[in-house]
C-alpha cells in the first residue's frame, strides 16, 4: 500500500510541476477527459487493486479451525495479562510466539471488556466476559513487540500492557520452557473452552 500511495503521490506531484512549469500544457485535453481518466478510471483501478490485495491478505490472516496454527490463550484480568500455552505452561505479561508461523490467540473474557492488541503484528480483538474470540498473529521475524489493552477497563487501564516476543522457530520450544512456568491445576478457561 505504501508503494502504491508513493507512486500516486509522485504522479500527482509530477502533474503539478508540469502545470506550474509549463502553463497551458493541458489546454488541448478536454476537461471531460481529465475527469473520466484522472477522476474515475485511475482511482477505480487503484482502489480495485487495493481491494484485491486487502481481501487476499485478510483471508490469509483469518483463524480457521484445524489450520495447524499454534494456539495460545490470552486471559486478561484487571489489570494484567496471562498467557497459556498448549504444553501446559503459562506466562504473565509476556506472550511468546514462534516467528514465521501463524499463531491463533484465543482471547478469553473474564471480568470486564478488554481488548487484545499488538499493533505491529495485527489487528485487535475484544475480550468479552463469557466469550472466546480468536485472532491470528504472524511475526515475520524474531523480535520484541509491545502489546496493550485498547479498551478502557478501569483505573489501571494505562498500565495493562504486555510484551510479545517472537523467537526463531528453531529456538521457540527452549525459549518457552525457560520463560514460563508449568501449570499443574486445571485453568479457569477449561470450562469456557468446552
Amino acid at each position: 500500500m505504501l508503494a502504491g500511495a508513493s507512486a500516486i503521490f509522485a504522479l500527482v506531484i509530477a502533474l503539478l510541476a508540469l502545470a506550474l512549469l509549463r502553463p497551458g500544457i493541458g489546454e488541448a485535453i478536454p476537461p471531460k477527459r481529465w475527469l473520466v481518466w484522472g477522476g474515475l478510471a485511475f482511482p477505480g483501478a487503484v482502489l480495485s487493486a487495493l481491494l484485491v490485495f486487502a481481501l487476499a491478505t485478510g483471508e490469509r490472516l483469518l483463524p480457521h479451525p484445524g489450520s495447524g496454527a499454534y494456539v495460545v490463550e490470552a486471559v486478561p484480568r484487571q489489570w494484567a495479562w496471562t498467557f497459556r500455552y498448549p504444553e501446559g505452561r503459562e506466562s504473565d505479561g509476556v506472550l511468546h510466539l514462534p516467528a514465521g508461523l501463524p499463531v491463533d490467540i484465543r482471547v478469553i473474557g473474564t471480568d470486564v471488556i478488554h481488548s487484545f492488541w499488538v499493533p505491529r503484528l495485527g489487528g485487535k480483538i475484544d475480550a468479552i466476559p463469557g466469550h472466546v474470540n480468536t485472532i491470528r498473529l504472524l511475526a515475520d521475524r524474531p523480535g520484541t513487540f509491545g502489546g496493550v489493552c485498547s479498551e478502557f477497563c478501569g483505573v489501571g487501564h494505562t498500565d495493562m500492557t504486555f510484551t510479545a516476543i517472537a523467537h526463531a522457530a528453531a529456538e521457540f520450544e527452549g525459549a518457552l520452557a525457560a520463560a514460563t512456568t508449568a501449570v499443574t491445576t486445571s485453568s479457569p478457561s477449561d470450562e469456557t473452552l468446552r
